[in-house]
Protein backbone atom coordinates (compact mmCIF):
# COMPACT_ATOMS: atom_id res chain seq x y z
CA UNK A 1 0.00 0.00 0.00
CA UNK A 2 1.51 3.05 -0.95
CA UNK A 3 2.35 5.80 1.70
CA UNK A 4 -0.17 8.67 1.81
CA UNK A 5 0.67 12.13 0.55
CA UNK A 6 1.84 14.85 2.73
CA UNK A 7 -0.80 16.79 3.33
CA UNK A 8 -0.85 20.66 1.21
CA UNK A 9 0.20 23.68 2.80
CA UNK A 10 -1.95 25.38 4.44
CA UNK A 11 -3.32 28.67 2.09
CA UNK A 12 -5.67 30.26 4.51
CA UNK A 13 -3.30 32.31 8.03
CA UNK A 14 -4.90 31.55 10.91
CA UNK A 15 -4.64 34.22 13.69
CA UNK A 16 -1.03 33.08 14.88
CA UNK A 17 -0.06 33.46 11.43
CA UNK A 18 -1.24 36.55 11.07
CA UNK A 19 0.73 37.61 14.23
CA UNK A 20 3.88 36.77 12.62
CA UNK A 21 3.02 38.27 9.30
CA UNK A 22 1.98 41.78 11.05
CA UNK A 23 5.24 42.15 12.63
CA UNK A 24 7.35 41.40 9.66
CA UNK A 25 5.35 44.02 8.17
CA UNK A 26 6.54 46.58 10.44
CA UNK A 27 9.98 45.36 10.09
CA UNK A 28 9.72 45.24 6.76
CA UNK A 29 7.88 48.75 5.73
CA UNK A 30 9.08 51.26 8.51
CA UNK A 31 11.31 53.12 8.21
CA UNK A 32 13.99 53.54 5.25
CA UNK A 33 17.18 53.56 6.02
CA UNK A 34 17.56 56.93 4.73
CA UNK A 35 15.28 57.91 7.71
CA UNK A 36 17.22 55.95 9.95
CA UNK A 37 20.36 57.91 8.57
CA UNK A 38 18.90 61.29 9.26
CA UNK A 39 17.62 60.36 12.55
CA UNK A 40 21.22 58.90 13.77
CA UNK A 41 22.78 62.38 12.69
CA UNK A 42 20.26 64.91 13.37
CA UNK A 43 19.55 65.90 9.83
CA UNK A 44 16.36 66.31 7.87
CA UNK A 45 15.78 63.83 5.86
CA UNK A 46 15.74 65.97 2.97
CA UNK A 47 19.38 67.37 3.54
CA UNK A 48 20.45 63.51 3.35
CA UNK A 49 18.90 62.82 0.55
CA UNK A 50 20.12 65.83 -1.36
CA UNK A 51 24.17 65.50 -0.09
CA UNK A 52 25.62 63.68 -3.50
CA UNK A 53 29.28 62.69 -3.33
CA UNK A 54 31.36 64.12 -6.35
CA UNK A 55 30.70 62.49 -9.58
CA UNK A 56 34.04 60.38 -8.92
CA UNK A 57 33.52 59.25 -6.20
CA UNK A 58 30.31 58.12 -6.29
CA UNK A 59 31.79 55.91 -9.41
CA UNK A 60 34.27 54.52 -7.37
CA UNK A 61 31.69 53.60 -4.25
CA UNK A 62 29.87 51.40 -7.01
CA UNK A 63 32.80 49.78 -8.07
CA UNK A 64 34.00 48.88 -4.53
CA UNK A 65 30.52 47.82 -3.74
CA UNK A 66 30.69 45.31 -6.30
CA UNK A 67 33.54 43.67 -5.50
CA UNK A 68 32.68 43.91 -1.95
CA UNK A 69 29.91 41.32 -3.40
CA UNK A 70 31.80 39.22 -5.58
CA UNK A 71 34.35 38.65 -2.16
CA UNK A 72 31.34 38.09 0.10
CA UNK A 73 29.44 35.66 -2.10
CA UNK A 74 32.94 33.85 -2.26
CA UNK A 75 32.65 34.15 1.46
CA UNK A 76 29.65 32.63 1.60
CA UNK A 77 29.89 29.79 -0.67
CA UNK A 78 33.08 28.79 1.64
CA UNK A 79 31.20 28.96 5.04
CA UNK A 80 27.36 29.22 4.64
CA UNK A 81 26.75 25.65 5.37
CA UNK A 82 28.96 25.60 8.49
CA UNK A 83 27.79 27.48 10.97
CA UNK A 84 27.98 26.72 14.56
CA UNK A 85 25.68 28.58 16.54
CA UNK A 86 22.23 27.57 16.14
CA UNK A 87 21.01 30.61 16.93
CA UNK A 88 21.18 34.39 15.52
CA UNK A 89 24.12 35.84 17.05
CA UNK A 90 23.09 39.61 16.18
CA UNK A 91 24.89 41.50 18.61
CA UNK A 92 28.14 40.04 17.85
CA UNK A 93 27.80 40.40 14.39
CA UNK A 94 26.58 44.50 15.02
CA UNK A 95 29.99 45.02 17.35
CA UNK A 96 32.35 43.56 14.62
CA UNK A 97 30.88 45.70 12.25
CA UNK A 98 31.36 48.84 14.75
CA UNK A 99 34.75 48.13 14.94
CA UNK A 100 35.06 47.64 11.42
CA UNK A 101 33.06 51.37 10.81
CA UNK A 102 35.42 52.76 13.32
CA UNK A 103 38.53 52.06 11.64
CA UNK A 104 37.28 52.58 7.91
CA UNK A 105 35.50 55.51 8.86
CA UNK A 106 39.01 57.36 10.16
CA UNK A 107 40.36 57.15 6.66
CA UNK A 108 37.51 58.02 4.72
CA UNK A 109 37.33 56.52 0.89
CA UNK A 110 40.52 55.37 1.29
CA UNK A 111 39.39 53.47 4.00
CA UNK A 112 35.94 52.19 2.18
CA UNK A 113 38.12 50.11 0.04
CA UNK A 114 39.32 47.82 2.91
CA UNK A 115 36.13 48.40 5.34
CA UNK A 116 33.26 47.52 3.17
CA UNK A 117 34.40 43.82 1.64
CA UNK A 118 34.73 43.11 5.50
CA UNK A 119 31.19 44.76 7.06
CA UNK A 120 29.37 43.75 3.92
CA UNK A 121 30.77 39.67 4.66
CA UNK A 122 29.72 40.33 8.40
CA UNK A 123 25.75 41.95 6.96
CA UNK A 124 25.53 38.69 5.00
CA UNK A 125 26.49 36.13 7.52
CA UNK A 126 23.92 38.01 10.00
CA UNK A 127 21.46 37.65 7.53
CA UNK A 128 22.56 33.99 6.70
CA UNK A 129 22.23 33.02 10.70
CA UNK A 130 18.53 35.04 10.63
CA UNK A 131 17.50 32.59 7.53
CA UNK A 132 18.48 29.56 9.15
CA UNK A 133 16.73 30.57 12.34
CA UNK A 134 13.29 30.69 10.19
CA UNK A 135 14.17 27.21 8.81
CA UNK A 136 15.76 28.00 5.36
CA UNK A 137 19.03 25.44 4.00
CA UNK A 138 21.80 27.43 4.46
CA UNK A 139 23.29 24.66 1.88
CA UNK A 140 21.27 25.57 -0.67
CA UNK A 141 22.24 28.11 -3.15
CA UNK A 142 18.98 29.71 -3.34
CA UNK A 143 18.97 30.83 0.30
CA UNK A 144 22.21 32.66 -0.52
CA UNK A 145 20.43 34.42 -3.59
CA UNK A 146 17.87 35.34 -0.70
CA UNK A 147 20.42 36.47 1.49
CA UNK A 148 21.90 39.08 -0.77
CA UNK A 149 18.03 40.03 -2.14
CA UNK A 150 18.03 41.55 1.58
CA UNK A 151 20.46 44.13 0.26
CA UNK A 152 18.02 46.02 -1.85
CA UNK A 153 15.24 46.16 1.03
CA UNK A 154 15.22 49.65 2.46
CA UNK A 155 11.98 49.88 3.74
CA UNK A 156 8.99 52.40 3.26
CA UNK A 157 10.27 55.99 1.90
CA UNK A 158 8.20 58.93 3.35
CA UNK A 159 6.93 59.60 -0.46
CA UNK A 160 6.03 55.74 -0.74
CA UNK A 161 1.87 55.21 -0.77
CA UNK A 162 0.06 51.70 -0.89
CA UNK A 163 0.25 48.74 -0.45
CA UNK A 164 2.29 47.84 -3.82
CA UNK A 165 5.30 50.49 -2.96
CA UNK A 166 7.09 48.54 -0.15
CA UNK A 167 8.28 45.03 0.60
CA UNK A 168 6.95 42.83 -2.60
CA UNK A 169 7.55 46.27 -4.50
CA UNK A 170 11.55 45.24 -3.89
CA UNK A 171 11.15 41.57 -4.43
CA UNK A 172 9.71 42.32 -8.06
CA UNK A 173 12.12 44.33 -9.04
CA UNK A 174 14.75 41.21 -8.94
CA UNK A 175 12.02 38.33 -9.21
CA UNK A 176 13.21 37.83 -12.62
CA UNK A 177 16.77 38.02 -12.26
CA UNK A 178 16.58 35.50 -8.79
CA UNK A 179 14.68 33.27 -10.64
CA UNK A 180 17.27 33.02 -13.60
CA UNK A 181 20.28 32.57 -11.22
CA UNK A 182 18.38 30.13 -9.41
CA UNK A 183 18.18 28.38 -12.59
CA UNK A 184 22.02 28.39 -13.31
CA UNK A 185 22.94 27.41 -10.37
CA UNK A 186 20.56 24.27 -10.11
CA UNK A 187 23.07 23.23 -12.98
CA UNK A 188 26.30 25.33 -12.65
CA UNK A 189 26.84 25.59 -8.99
CA UNK A 190 26.74 29.14 -7.15
CA UNK A 191 30.72 29.82 -8.49
CA UNK A 192 30.06 28.23 -11.86
CA UNK A 193 32.61 29.38 -14.27
CA UNK A 194 31.64 32.17 -15.69
CA UNK A 195 28.29 32.49 -13.94
CA UNK A 196 26.78 35.76 -16.31
CA UNK A 197 23.54 35.41 -14.31
CA UNK A 198 25.38 35.47 -11.04
CA UNK A 199 26.89 38.37 -12.42
CA UNK A 200 23.53 39.90 -13.42
CA UNK A 201 22.55 40.01 -9.95
CA UNK A 202 25.14 40.75 -8.19
CA UNK A 203 25.59 44.01 -10.52
CA UNK A 204 21.63 44.98 -10.06
CA UNK A 205 21.82 44.34 -6.33
CA UNK A 206 25.04 46.40 -6.06
CA UNK A 207 23.50 49.19 -7.63
CA UNK A 208 20.98 49.42 -4.74
CA UNK A 209 23.35 48.44 -2.06
CA UNK A 210 25.76 51.01 -3.18
CA UNK A 211 22.69 53.91 -2.82
CA UNK A 212 23.25 53.21 0.70
CA UNK A 213 26.94 53.34 1.38
CA UNK A 214 26.84 56.55 -0.87
CA UNK A 215 24.65 58.10 1.51
CA UNK A 216 26.85 56.64 4.67
CA UNK A 217 30.11 58.08 3.22
CA UNK A 218 28.67 61.29 2.42
CA UNK A 219 27.46 61.99 6.15
CA UNK A 220 30.73 60.57 7.32
CA UNK A 221 32.45 63.55 5.28
CA UNK A 222 30.00 66.22 6.81
CA UNK A 223 30.39 68.30 9.97
CA UNK A 224 26.51 68.01 10.92
CA UNK A 225 27.64 64.08 11.58
CA UNK A 226 28.84 65.33 14.91
CA UNK A 227 29.55 62.51 16.80
CA UNK A 228 28.13 59.84 14.58
CA UNK A 229 31.43 57.73 14.00
CA UNK A 230 31.95 55.37 11.25
CA UNK A 231 31.31 52.76 14.12
CA UNK A 232 27.54 54.29 14.83
CA UNK A 233 26.77 54.05 11.15
CA UNK A 234 27.82 50.74 10.39
CA UNK A 235 25.94 49.48 13.84
CA UNK A 236 22.60 51.44 11.93
CA UNK A 237 23.68 49.37 8.77
CA UNK A 238 23.75 46.52 10.49
CA UNK A 239 20.78 46.30 12.74
CA UNK A 240 18.62 47.55 9.48
CA UNK A 241 19.30 44.63 7.37
CA UNK A 242 19.16 42.51 10.35
CA UNK A 243 15.46 43.77 10.82
CA UNK A 244 15.01 43.31 6.91
CA UNK A 245 16.24 39.59 7.42
CA UNK A 246 13.86 38.91 9.91
CA UNK A 247 10.69 40.54 7.88
CA UNK A 248 12.17 38.77 4.83
CA UNK A 249 12.90 35.48 6.24
CA UNK A 250 9.15 35.15 8.30
CA UNK A 251 7.50 36.14 4.94
CA UNK A 252 9.19 33.38 3.24
CA UNK A 253 8.92 30.82 5.74
CA UNK A 254 5.06 31.52 5.62
CA UNK A 255 5.23 31.35 2.04
CA UNK A 256 6.55 27.59 2.54
CA UNK A 257 2.92 26.83 5.01
CA UNK A 258 0.76 28.51 3.14
CA UNK A 259 1.37 29.58 -0.46
CA UNK A 260 2.74 33.16 -1.74
CA UNK A 261 -0.47 34.45 -2.89
CA UNK A 262 -2.14 33.68 0.12
CA UNK A 263 0.81 35.13 2.38
CA UNK A 264 0.52 38.13 -0.54
CA UNK A 265 -2.83 38.86 0.40
CA UNK A 266 -2.79 38.74 3.74
CA UNK A 267 0.00 41.40 3.76
CA UNK A 268 -1.84 43.47 1.29
CA UNK A 269 -4.84 43.35 3.99
CA UNK A 270 -2.87 44.44 6.71
CA UNK A 271 -1.74 47.46 4.83
CA UNK A 272 -5.31 48.10 4.18
CA UNK A 273 -6.40 48.18 7.46
CA UNK A 274 -3.37 50.12 8.52
CA UNK A 275 -4.44 52.85 6.12
CA UNK A 276 -7.73 52.92 7.35
CA UNK A 277 -6.66 53.06 11.07
CA UNK A 278 -4.22 56.33 9.93
CA UNK A 279 -7.28 57.88 7.59
CA UNK A 280 -9.99 57.38 11.19
CA UNK A 281 -6.97 59.30 12.99
CA UNK A 282 -6.39 61.84 10.39
CA UNK A 283 -9.78 62.85 10.56
CA UNK A 284 -10.40 62.66 14.42
CA UNK A 285 -11.78 59.28 15.05
CA UNK A 286 -8.67 57.42 16.13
Amino acid sequence: MPAPLPPPASTVLDAAAIGELGRARALLENPGLAAQLANLVGAPLEYVMEKRLPAPATKLVNSLVRKALQQSLRAAVATLGKAASPAPRTRTHAVAVAASGAAGGAFGLPGLAVELPLTTTLILRSIAEIARAEGEPLDDPATTLACFEVLTMGGRARSDDGTESGYFAARAVLAQQVAAAAEYVAVHGLVGKGGPLIVQLLSAIASRFSVNVSQKLALQAVPVVGAATGAALNTLFMRHFQAMARGHFTVRRLERQHGVEAVRRAYEALGTADAAVQDRKGAGFG
